[in-house]
């Protein structure tokens, strides 16, 4: 700083590269500076000292008065601490403070929401919903005309329901089961049951009659693939976790293909099994001839290994009419309530609408997508408005990898910082055990605050990682994201199985897991700010 620098110059030139706030607000008095005092330390001595001089600034005194005031607060500020980062943290402090009082504020809210879904006259009524769309409507396969007529069903509830309602158009895949069995023609005769797998080639219309191979694993048929030539390989993989052992399905028929194989047959993924084969989609490789695959039960997977085991000969004629036609035209389903403040900005709830063509895709994802309109019926009936937007969207072409909400995504990204945070129950709507979100540090803060207005709920967890396959593309964007965690050991018995039927669902777990998607959604949709990114 120059010497001879005039006063006033010198008291700016001080503010300037002053990083005290005590030492700003003091010079930009004396300056009469318009400043703002949010990360003002609250201390007894300084709201003193500011108040003196608000005293000195109200009276009518020498601007030489107001310096010599100034210049004895710069001097009793002497061996105060100097560094930004104490003040920061100060202030990042109070901000946590804050959050938390705001959060807290929502506990009636949260109470009243809770009391309708599960005591009041809202109670049962998701459960309701479902079972007279899946009863209506059955299973909804991506390209059928049932997920057509699901669609319009949805639409036409969800505007009678007060709710502002919208199809987005998208393109999905259209892959047709047709008629197919499978039969063990020796050593014994014995059908086997079966579920085409998603997107497989069908057989010859006489079908294939081949001699059968038993692995255990990639590894095994990696070292004897001599022997696959010719074969229906059958895999007989333990079940280890759905997300290791879905490989067997998704890649099976490729891997078995690439040493020769004519058909694979893919015990199904699952714990559990009564017989009953779970069909799912799967990927060819390109390069690589494609050849028809389908699922078995673990009991026929397990029975064929037994017989290879004792050294016997097992041959299988396997009969497939499966197709697959042009990408068929599709909607995502869209219904919200605007914010009052800023409906530019989202907090998105989701369930996919499509199911696979068996059962009635009750628990996969009809309840998913029940308790995401549920949540936003819930926040109406009560007259609430959030700040921001609450909008659920009810994905098509999910089982065939998030194809419809891909393409959402694609559409909406130029607005990606107007996303506050993407929800989706995609793992079945059994009673919730804690809510899973993936997010900043200061993200989580801030959601281990709103969980805990769970309390009535006895849901007050929030786990690391949130997931779903159609929320997936917006967290890795950045967007915070949040699942429902659900009692879900039974999920994989039922998963794509003509058991997945309104049997498997419970009325009240709908209403515990509908409230708690509505809490959480409105909350977070009503705050002052958007999580931090």
């Amino acid at each position: 700083m120059p010497r001879h620098m005039p006063l006033p110059l010198n008291m700016l030139a001080l503010t300037a590269r002053s990083n005290n706030p005590q030492v700003i607000y003091i010079i930009s008095f004396i300056f009469g500076v318009t400043i703002k005092t949010e990360a003002f330390p609250q201390n007894t001595s300084d709201k003193a000292a500011i108040m003196a001089c608000g005293m000195a600034r109200g009276g009518k005194v020498s601007l030489l008065f107001s310096i010599l005031v100034g210049i004895f607060m710069l001097k009793s500020l002497e061996g105060r601490p100097q560094n930004s980062t104490i003040v920061r943290n100060e202030f990042n402090s109070n901000a946590r403070k804050d959050v938390a009082a705001e959060v807290a504020g929502y506990a009636d809210v949260a109470k009243q929401i809770i009391d309708l879904a599960v005591f009041g006259p809202a109670r049962n009524r998701s459960y309701r919903r479902l079972a007279d769309f899946t009863d209506t409507i059955g299973n909804r396969v991506s390209g059928s005309l049932n997920l057509e007529m699901a669609i319009k069903y949805m639409y036409k509830a969800m505007m009678l329901d007060g709710l502002d309602v919208h199809l987005e158009p998208v393109k999905i895949p259209h892959w047709v089961r047709g008629k197919e069995s499978a039969v063990m023609t020796s050593p014994r005769t014995k059908n086997l049951a079966i579920l085409g797998l998603g997107s497989s080639v069908g057989t010859p219309p006489e079908g294939i009659e081949a001699e059968v191979m038993v692995v255990g694993s990639f590894e095994e048929l990696k070292r004897r693939a001599s022997e696959a030539t010719g074969k229906i390989v059958v895999f007989n993989q333990p079940f280890v976790s759905y997300g290791v052992t879905v490989a067997y399905r998704a890649f099976g028929a490729s891997e078995a293909s690439k040493f020769g194989a004519v058909a694979t047959l893919i015990r199904s993924i699952t714990p559990f099994s009564i017989n009953s084969p779970h069909t799912g989609w799967q990927d060819y490789q390109d390069g690589v001839k494609r050849i028809p695959t389908a699922c078995i039960t673990i009991e026929d997977a397990e029975l064929m290994w037994r017989i290879t085991q004792r050294g016997q000969r097992i041959t299988v004629r396997l009969t497939m009419a499966a197709k697959t036609l042009p990408d068929a035209d599709s909607f995502n389903t869209v219904a919200e309530i605007k914010g009052w403040q800023h409906p530019e900005q989202v907090v998105l709830l989701s369930g996919h609408l499509d199911s696979w063509d068996v059962g009635q895709g009750a628990m996969d994802d009809g309840g998913g997508a029940m308790v995401s309109w549920e949540a936003l019926s819930l926040i109406k009936q009560l007259g609430l408005r959030p700040r921001r937007t609450m909008r659920t969207v009810l994905w098509t072409g999910e089982e065939q990898g998030g194809v419809g909400a891909q393409q959402y995504y694609n559409l909406h990204k130029v607005n990606l910082s107007n996303f506050d945070m993407v929800m989706e129950s995609d793992m079945g709507t059994f009673s919730p055990v804690a809510l899973q979100f993936t997010g900043s540090v200061a993200a989580q803060k801030v959601m281990e605050k709103v969980v805990k207005l769970l309390a009535p709920l006895n849901t007050t967890k929030l786990e690391t990682h949130g997931e779903g396959t159609d929320i997936s593309p917006w967290m890795q964007a950045g967007v915070p994201g949040a699942s429902l965690h659900v009692a879900d050991s039974r999920y994989f018995w039922f998963h794509h199985t003509e058991a997945d039927t309104m049997i498997v669902q419970d009325p009240r777990d709908m209403n515990l897991c509908s409230a708690l998607w509505a809490v959480v959604a409105y909350v977070v949709a009503d705050l002052e700010d958007m999580l931090p990114k």
